[in-house]
């Protein structure tokens, strides 16, 4: 216990002592930023090249892609929705079903029905978007992020942009010791001066790269950051601290038992979700609903079809948002003539229809 209590006030000490040297941050040159960014700019695929128009319609599309994605993820699904629907006019008049098979495996999938709907009000608009902040906001799907994010770089108008790199770049630049999310308000407000009047479409992608290339969340590239002198968690040498993390909670976790029915072809049952919630109108192998509890007899009352269902071993794990899913998968084989009770059969091998991630895990348990 004694030593304990040592320790702990080593720490403080130390604490003290940082922040008494803490230096008195100074603003960040735009300039020297834009001019590491001329240079240093990523390839994206919904990114003009330099002296090229922005593409209002791309700019959107990649904007509601990235949201809680990665550029690696959202890279190979831009392209292939640009193959498909090459304008807002086109995505418009698609099915939602054929927009929900082309962003299955994405996740978030309420970002899809809402890019359908905006597409479509966009088209209703003569296929123009709004070239302001405002009204980019009566859009739906869109908050304040992505219509500062589409003012800013497809319109060139001054937004301030501030996504998870930014955050992060922000928070070092300031050494900000608010915990996020609680930081969140004073890392925006520290952030709107940055932005230049000249060229903010081409800052706020120069931000967002320096943080997704430089200032990395592990073992930031320091000596490269056009932005070292000023940068106060630098001069600390404390770069990795910041932005400071409230300790963790456990995501709360839910159970379910998805019901992998197999023809004699090969084909697999499958049924439409319900148009609103979690996964709305995507494909799912037939289940039970996810609850806290699982009672196992309760829920073989829920299979679809009367049959010999068998407990495959393992579980199938999925990470939401909001929660952690464990599902336990029941298979049974049933013969050519087996009606449809509720859904279709389905050929893996087609491609007319995708599954969510989750429902393709529980078709790799059922294959293996």
């Amino acid at each position: 216990m004694e030593g304990g209590e040592k320790a702990e006030g080593s720490r403080y000490k130390s604490a003290m002592a940082l922040a008494a040297r803490r230096p008195k941050p100074t603003q960040p040159s735009a300039g020297a930023l834009l001019a590491w960014y001329d240079r240093h700019r990523r390839r994206l695929p919904w990114r003009a090249l330099p002296g090229e128009t922005a593409d209002p319609y791309r700019v959107w599309l990649s904007e509601i892609m990235l949201q809680q994605t990665t550029v690696a993820a959202a890279g190979p699904y831009f392209l292939r929705f640009l193959q498909h629907f090459p304008d807002v006019v086109t995505l418009a008049e698609a099915p939602l079903e054929q927009v929900l098979r082309l962003w299955a495996g994405l996740g978030y999938y309420a970002r899809a029905r809402n890019l359908h709907a905006c597409a479509r009000v966009v088209a209703a608009r003569g296929g123009v978007f709004p070239d302001t902040e405002e009204g980019l906001l009566g859009l739906p799907g869109i908050g304040p992020y992505t219509a500062a994010a589409i003012a800013a770089i497809a319109f060139n108008r001054k937004a301030t942009v501030v996504d998870g790199n930014v955050e992060r770049v922000v928070a070092r630049l300031y050494a900000l010791e608010d915990e996020m999310p609680r930081a969140k308000p004073k890392i925006r407000a520290l952030a709107v001066p940055l932005t230049p009047d000249d060229r903010p479409g081409d800052f706020a992608q120069a931000i967002m790269d320096l943080g997704a290339t430089i200032c990395t969340p592990k073992k930031p590239a320091c000596s490269l950051c056009p932005w070292n002198d000023p940068c106060a968690a630098h001069a600390l040498g404390l770069e990795e601290s910041f932005p400071r993390k409230a300790a963790k909670t456990e995501k709360p976790r839910r159970f379910g038992v998805a019901f992998l029915a197999v023809r004699a072809d090969g084909a697999i049952l499958l049924r439409k979700r319900g148009e609103r919630g979690l996964l709305g109108s995507m494909t799912e192998i037939p289940g039970t609903e996810w609850g806290e509890k699982l009672a196992r007899a309760d829920a073989l009352k829920a299979a679809p079809l009367t049959g010999d269902w068998l407990k495959l071993s393992g579980t199938v794990s999925h990470v939401f948002s909001h929660f952690a899913l464990e599902l336990q998968v029941f298979t049974a084989r049933f013969s050519q003539e087996t009606a449809e009770p509720e859904g279709c059969w389905w050929s893996l091998e087609a491609d007319a229809e995708a599954l969510p991630s989750v429902m393709r895990k529980v078709v790799e348990l059922g294959r293996r």
